[in-house]
């Protein structure tokens, strides 16, 4: 499962807590506003029709890489997506994602940034790790 956000909406220091080098952090009033004030524009909050867009190019990325989405999320501040293993690394199939989906809200009318650097990632090791992360990014869809 790959989570990330859109720009501005989730910094390092959120008092909802936040990850980083893939442990969950406590909020710090300090860090986040040091943050804020280093973010080069807005943060960004998805319309439902810029996440249609961007839905659709993760969608068609899939195809193009040979990959299986089992489920995905496209909410106002952050993208969830449960995938089928795949030999090429994490890194370089966000990537991938992020690129497409970037183009695609560019195309759409949107300029700027859109995405916040990194993401969060989390294996499936069973089944049950599996489907229980399927049905959390399918409750995300409600």
């Amino acid at each position: 499962m790959i989570t990330w956000t859109t720009y501005g909406t989730w910094l390092q220091g959120d008092e909802r807590g936040y990850v980083k080098n893939g442990q969950i952090c406590h909020g710090n009033k300090a860090l986040m506003q040091r943050n804020k004030k280093l973010q080069s524009q807005d943060m960004i909050k998805l319309s439902k029709k810029q996440q249609q867009v961007v839905r659709k190019a993760i969608t068609e990325e899939a195809e193009l890489q040979d990959q299986r989405i089992y489920a995905l999320s496209v909410q106002s501040n952050h993208v969830h997506i449960v995938a089928k293993y795949t030999r090429q690394p994490i890194s370089k199939i966000v990537a991938y994602y992020k690129k497409s989906a970037r183009l695609a809200s560019k195309a759409a009318g949107h300029n700027g940034k859109l995405w916040t650097k990194g993401y969060d990632k989390r294996f499936c090791f069973d089944r049950a790790t599996l489907e229980q992360r399927i049905k959390y990014v399918q409750n995300h869809n409600i």
